[in-house]
Parts: structure tokens; C-alpha cells; sequence
């Protein structure tokens, strides 16, 4: 009796030695840029997105007129943001393709392919207009090289909601694709997020660079808004996607609340994985009578608590996440951008924050 007591201690002591230590996101700095920033003659604003590669930061800037993207560094000193610079400013443009002239380019995301030094974007388009939603490659210049075909479930203009579109995209950790996420369910889905549980998923689609097709499509179920309303737009969508370890994500949930003037925005970040149990719906018409089975998720960060580390306890508009460089103790660094609209809608901040991933 005695030693299958021991028998047993020993193997539950095995499998606990195994189990994979759960990540967690501290939170080290904020760091704000001047209203007035600009580069180039250009205001410095609309940041929607970044990837950092070869140490250098890119940042694509959601302006419809002039479409463009920036290259920069982030000082980061002793676990703490000290300055942004920006080096490079590059238009999207080129005379050889209409690619640019026919299409609304309103840009959520980017990342570097740096094996084929390629640079990639994805745009929400315009749906009102029936102007389509895009993922784009350039070469450094903003010379346009390619598109990427969309899969039948994303081709619907009418079953798109305006502004919900591609909202995020992520290199992949097998480097043989990306990942594209909408921002808001599809109609034949179901429904936006509301204040209490509702079937509100998102798509989150596979593409494989070389046969530029999507492969496999996953849905990520949204959250409730959390806040009691005060005006009449009450919204929650997913706003960036970062995969970390494969078919592991860290996913940014952004719930806009007007009424709240510059504290309108709750952002929360999940931890998601596709798991054996999670449901391949690339070939699926519709979830609303289907039966499907999310990416399993977990809460890692709600910025409410670190309001006061945040200039006047704002959190604002968030919508880029990149993995930084290691950190001197050894630990990753996660680095955030926000999309301030150019000051369009009132207060809002270029803000910057920089967080520690820690397994435990």
C-alpha cells in the first residue's frame, strides 16, 4: 500500500512539473507625445497599429487621404519608455498600379515580413460606400506588390459591419502566414456585444503567405460591456491581435462608451488559444444556428487598474501590440500604441504603454 502511495506522489509531481506556467502582464510605463507632435510637416496622430523588427518600430497611420506608415525607435531605459523617435515617413503611393486610386485605405494594421522584406497592411475599407476591405503587401517604399483574396465567409459587403472590419493582424510563429481579425461579429454571426452575455463572435483567419489563401478561420467570442451607459453608442470589439507562442494570442478588447468624454474607452487584454476542441469554421455561412466551439480565453489586464499610473487616468484608444526587445531582467516586453484620430472627437492621447510578459 505503502508504495503505490508513493507511486502516486510521484507521478501527480510529474505532471505538475509539466504544466505550463500561466502568463502575466505587468505593467512597467506610459509614455504620452506632445499634442503637437509632428514629422516631416506632418501631424503625428492615428497610430493604429505597429510591429517592431531588426529594432526599429513600424507604425501605420489610419488617415484616408494620405495613407502612410512610419519607421521609428522607442527608448526603453531601465523598464521604462524615455522617448519615441521617428526617422521615416512613407506614403502609399505608386504610378505603375491603380491598386491606390481604387481603393478607400483606411489602415488598421501592419507587420514586417522580414524574410522577403515585405511590409504588410490591412484596411477596413469604406462598407457604406462599397468601398472593400483589403490586406495589402508593399515593398519599403509603399510600392504596392500584392493582395491577398478573402475567403467567401469575409467577400459580403452586405454582411460586413462598417468600421468593424480588419481590425488586427499578426505575424505567425510558424513564419509560413498571418493572422487577420475582424474588429465586430459578421450579421449572420450574431450580435454586437451588449450589457448583458450574447453570441457576439469574431472571425480570426489564417493566410498562408505562399499560396496567398486563407487555410483556417476561428471564432473569438467578444465580451459584455461592463459600464452603465451615459450616451447613446455603447461598443465592444476587438481592436489588435498578437500571436505569441502558436495558436496562442494575446487579443485587445476595446468597449467605446461616448457620454464619458476622454474616459470613455475600457480596454482589456485577453489571453486566447486555439485548442483541439476549437471549431474550423472557414467553410461555415453562418454561426448564428451553428454549433462551433471559440478559442478558450482569459483575462490577463483591464486597464481600470493602473489608472493611476495613466496621465489624468486615461486609458485611451489602444489599437497596436507588438512584442519589444527582451528586458534586463530577461522577460519580454509588450509594447502598445493608440489611435488618438487626430484629435478629431476631442481629448485623446498618443499614448504609448509598455508592459512585461512574466510566466509563473
Amino acid at each position: 500500500m505503502k508504495r503505490i502511495v508513493v507511486f502516486l506522489i510521484f507521478i501527480s509531481s510529474v505532471f505538475s512539473c509539466k504544466k505550463e506556467k500561466e502568463i502575466q502582464l505587468n505593467f512597467l510605463s506610459e509614455y504620452v507625445l506632445k499634442e503637437t507632435a509632428s514629422f516631416k510637416n506632418k501631424p503625428i496622430g492615428g497610430l493604429s497599429g505597429l510591429d517592431y523588427s531588426n529594432g526599429f518600430y513600424y507604425f501605420v497611420v489610419d488617415d484616408t487621404k494620405a495613407p502612410r506608415f512610419l519607421k521609428g525607435t522607442i527608448e526603453i531605459e531601465k523598464r521604462r519608455i524615455t522617448g519615441v523617435n521617428f526617422e521615416k515617413v512613407i506614403v502609399l503611393k505608386d504610378s505603375s498600379t491603380n491598386f491606390y486610386n481604387e481603393n478607400t485605405l483606411d489602415l488598421e494594421s501592419i507587420f514586417v515580413d522580414e524574410e522577403k522584406q515585405h511590409i504588410n497592411f490591412s484596411s477596413e475599407g469604406a462598407i457604406r460606400k462599397g468601398r472593400r476591405p483589403t490586406i495589402f503587401t508593399t515593398d519599403f517604399s509603399g510600392k504596392f506588390i500584392s493582395e491577398y483574396p478573402f475567403p467567401k465567409s469575409l467577400q459580403n459587403l452586405e454582411n460586413i459591419k462598417h468600421n468593424g472590419v480588419l481590425e488586427g493582424s499578426s505575424k505567425s510563429i510558424d513564419k509560413k502566414g498571418f493572422w487577420a481579425v475582424m474588429e465586430a461579429p459578421l450579421k449572420n454571426d450574431g450580435v454586437e456585444p451588449g450589457f448583458t452575455k450574447t453570441q457576439s463572435p469574431v472571425r480570426i483567419t489564417y493566410f498562408n503567405t505562399v499560396t496567398k489563401k486563407a487555410t483556417k478561420q476561428f471564432a473569438y467570442q467578444l465580451e459584455p460591456i461592463t459600464k452603465v451607459a451615459k450616451g447613446n453608442i455603447n461598443l465592444n470589439g476587438v481592436t489588435a491581435i498578437l500571436e505569441y507562442e502558436e495558436n496562442k494570442f494575446f487579443i485587445i478588447e476595446r468597449t467605446y462608451q461616448n457620454g464619458y468624454g476622454a474616459y470613455g474607452n475600457i480596454i482589456r487584454i485577453f489571453e486566447a488559444e486555439i485548442t483541439l476542441e476549437t471549431t474550423n469554421i472557414l467553410g461555415s455561412g453562418g454561426l448564428i444556428n451553428s454549433k462551433f466551439t471559440p478559442l478558450t480565453k482569459r483575462l490577463l489586464v483591464n486597464f481600470e487598474d493602473f489608472k493611476e499610473h495613466l496621465t489624468e487616468g486615461i486609458i485611451d484608444n489602444i489599437e497596436g501590440i507588438t512584442l519589444g526587445p527582451v528586458l534586463e531582467n530577461g522577460n519580454q516586453s509588450l509594447v502598445l500604441v493608440s489611435d488618438d484620430n487626430f484629435q478629431l472627437y476631442g481629448k485623446q492621447l498618443n499614448q504609448f504603454i509598455l508592459l512585461e510578459i512574466v510566466k509563473e
